[in-house]
């Protein structure tokens, strides 16, 4: 096909599970592969995984985030293509400008797309001109407070202060009435400036429980975009996923189907390619409200691939070759549910602090329909620089209530000691009644989270006891 260039070897600009996950798609398609790290990434899986891998000495944080080092790099070890995963630079419209200055095909969406997307005044924007239902708000990021608090007003009580430059919950303040908005906004924006160099930030009218859905669209650079169906995404905790569903147990039938519809078109219409998801609202109601679009791989890419049998990451990597699509949105066939967990190294005891230090044994599980995602393993030292997400578990089958069956199995036989994780929170969920009749919102953490018993795993109370009596031992032998 004219336009088609076929890659032949890729630099990963990333680490842990999902620099895994991509190094297995490449090597499926026969493409070679070049991980980075940093030192204190020296003994992680997709180091050795990886054809050829170079560290990136200095801090651990910014041997991810340093694109001049990494595209320089790409371009020493005659790498044809980036794929920068998600995190890190995956969202950095700068980055993929220089990979195109300097000949490195980026594996993800063009860079005015990531750059329009990226800012969440600017998208709110552009999806409302194309017909996408989005929440009343701020139509320019806002910084003067008195400004702020008159266009709360208007709006209505409450609002939701969110960072225009940013996301993943910083930033971001609920305020329930006017005498609390000012210092809630100062928190918000100094938060904000801190985290992404602008104090910068919008204002929108706050939606109560609502159901947080995500629609998965793929776009070639010939005009066809199709969807891959829906995600429920409203398990969450601090603005942050912990559980997510392919498909939504409980969305009304006739609001699925307008979501695709308007995502497909919005989509077609902004001349979008490559994977990219759309983040939805659904109120008590049912109406719904745009609300941000990753351009880029997501963390719950799994649930997707599973019922849908569609390889993301390989597609993403077809599409940046200038593939075209090789299906049509008929052809795409849903079957069973799928839920992925996200295992954090964190204390449920201590308000689910992270949690680095050495896995002294682990145990994940396996069957009919279990997908694991890790990059960790037995004697791992888990660095405290980087999220404390240290694997996915995914599970499948036809029917919801199988796939909740299948979820407590796999909960139950996957084991990691040595550091706390978020494992006795997620064995409560699968057991909740809520849950198992796919009754939940957003809210749903906070209401459940008092009546849950969130003791540490049996198997690390037994370590701590053998490292104490052993202690006691060696005392008494002195």
């Amino acid at each position: 096909m004219a336009g088609v260039k076929k890659i032949k070897k890729v630099l990963v600009a990333n680490r842990g599970e999902v620099a895994t996950r991509i190094i297995r798609a490449c090597k499926e398609l026969g493409i070679k592969t070049v991980a980075i790290y940093s030192e204190a990434d020296a003994k992680g899986i997709w180091v050795k995984k990886a054809d050829e891998a170079y560290m990136i000495p200095g801090d651990p944080i910014q041997a991810y985030l340093n694109f001049y080092k990494i595209v320089d790099l790409a371009k020493q070890t005659k790498c044809d293509a980036i794929h920068p995963g998600y995190g890190f630079l995956s969202e950095n419209a700068e980055f993929a400008e220089y990979c195109i200055k300097k000949g490195i095909i980026f594996i993800g969406p063009k860079p005015e797309h990531i750059s329009l997307f990226g800012d969440k005044v600017a998208s709110k924007k552009a999806m409302r001109e194309v017909g996408v239902p989005v929440l009343p708000g701020t139509d320019e990021p806002i910084s003067n407070v008195e400004e702020a608090k008159k266009v709360a007003k208007e709006i209505g009580f409450p609002v939701i202060i969110k960072a225009a430059y940013g996301g993943g919950g910083r930033g971001m303040r609920i305020v329930e009435k006017e005498e609390d908005f000012e210092k809630l906004f100062e928190s918000a924006t100094s938060e904000a400036k801190k985290f992404f160099g602008k104090g910068d930030v919008f204002i929108e009218k706050y939606v109560k429980n609502p159901r947080h859905i995500e629609i998965q669209v793929i776009a070639d650079k010939y005009g066809n975009v199709i969807h891959l169906g829906e995600r429920d995404c409203s398990i969450q905790r601090r603005h942050q996923k912990v559980v997510e569903i392919a498909p939504s147990p409980s969305l009304d039938e006739e609001v699925r189907r307008e979501l695709y519809r308007v995502a497909v078109k919005a989509m077609f219409k902004l001349g979008y390619e490559s994977v990219g998801t759309l983040e939805f609202l659904v109120d008590e109601d049912n109406n719904f409200y745009f609300i941000e679009m990753n351009t880029r791989l997501q963390v719950e890419h799994t649930v997707t691939e599973t019922v849908t049998g569609i390889d993301l990451v390989q597609r993403m990597i077809q599409l940046a070759e200038g593939e075209k699509l090789p299906f049509l949105q008929e052809d795409i066939k849903f079957r069973g549910y799928a839920i992925e967990f996200r295992i954090n190294a964190e204390d449920p005891t201590k308000d689910f602090a992270p949690s680095p230090g050495r896995i002294t044994a682990y145990y994940s599980p396996g069957g009919p329909g279990v997908r694991i995602d890790a990059a960790v393993y037995k004697d791992y030292i888990i660095p405290p620089y980087y999220d404390s997400m240290i694997a996915k578990l995914t599970v499948w089958a036809l029917s919801w209530p199988q796939t909740v069956n299948r979820a407590k199995r796999a909960l139950e036989e996957f084991q990691v000691r040595g550091v706390p994780t978020n494992l006795p929170l997620l064995r409560q969920i699968v057991r909740d009644k809520d849950f198992m009749e796919g009754k939940f919102d957003t809210s749903y953490i906070d209401k459940k989270l008092p009546t849950f018993k969130l003791k540490p795993d049996k198997e690390n109370e037994e370590d701590l006891a053998t490292v104490i009596a052993a202690a006691i031992a060696a005392y008494h032998r002195l």
